[in-house]
């Protein structure tokens, strides 16, 4: 009976590594021949196997890419985007998970389902209603001979990013202040230390993995977004890597530069990659931080 068992285990157990191994495998070989297609001079497309090796390592199209198809103009928005997304997100969400998971008041309890109900709304269905919100806020501002500036500016495509993923980062943050035991906010009040003060340097210290985990998540999702950017970035200087690289691939496919649209697909997918490669275990350990325990 406990051969059969240690059989059957040791099958189960092959099967699953046959499908995990099928699945790196799917994913490895499209990104590795990118990777080797980005190296290719535009003649090596034409007349041979596409999954033959560069004859040379032609770097080429990533100059191409970054000075005629615009890609680091692209990059420089995507990163001043990113990173003022993820300070409005920390600077709303931290205080507000810390309040809402701490403390008892009127209302903690509407505002708690508030953003939990939050987390069911997909944003591509609110795209459109955002749009037209920014369209009429422009207008009225005309209309008072002032300048418009909520479409095409990439503070208020920061704020509106933050903005769709707060539901989420605090129900993440929430879950991981209940945690922490009340002993050291009690014993930060009775050394005299104020709310705030306790919060900033008590607090929020203490829940660093829960806060560097939802940096990771937030950063891999601002620097991938697609459909927010192209729709409230209609001029070209602003846009962002990915509507950059769907620009690239339109132009480049129609005047057959296959070389510098892999490239540009080399420039989006690198940082990701080479982040989620340094901090995949603790992305892995950050999806059992979220989930409220009272």
């Amino acid at each position: 009976m406990k051969k059969q068992y240690s059989i059957s285990r040791k099958l189960n157990i092959s099967f699953i590594y046959i499908v995990l191994i099928l699945f790196a495998v799917s994913i490895v070989i499209p990104v590795a021949w990118v990777f080797m297609a980005s190296l290719k001079e535009n003649s090596e497309f034409y007349g041979q196997s596409p999954w033959a090796l560069p004859k040379g390592l032609y770097f080429q199209n990533y100059i191409d890419a970054f000075e005629k198809a615009n890609m680091g103009t692209y990059m420089i928005n995507s990163v001043i985007v990113t990173a003022l997304a993820l300070l409005f997100l920390l600077i709303i969400a931290l205080p507000a998970a810390y309040v809402l998971s701490r403390y008892r008041f009127r209302g903690s309890k509407l505002l708690n389902v508030v953003f939990m109900g939050g987390l069911f709304v997909n944003v591509n269905y609110i795209v459109v209603p955002i749009f037209l919100m920014l369209v009429d806020g422009d207008t009225f501002l005309r209309t008072h001979n002032l300048p418009p500036f909520l479409l095409n500016n990439l503070v208020v495509l920061a704020l509106i990013y933050a903005a769709t993923h707060l539901p989420f980062t605090v129900y993440l943050l929430s879950g991981y202040f209940v945690s922490i035991p009340k002993d050291y906010e009690e014993a930060a009040f009775v050394d005299g230390s104020g709310y705030t003060h306790t919060m900033v340097k008590i607090m929020i210290p203490m829940a660093r993995p829960a806060v560097i985990t939802i940096i990771l998540f937030n950063f891999l999702a601002f620097w991938n977004e697609y459909i927010i950017a192209l729709t409230l970035m209609t001029k070209d200087k602003y846009k962002t890597l990915p509507v950059g690289l769907m620009n690239l691939e339109s132009a480049q496919r129609a005047a057959a530069q296959y070389g510098q649209l892999y490239a540009g697909l080399v420039i989006v997918m690198l940082p990701t990659l080479i982040l989620y490669m340094i901090v995949q275990k603790r992305l892995t350990q950050g999806m059992s931080l979220g989930g409220l325990k009272g």
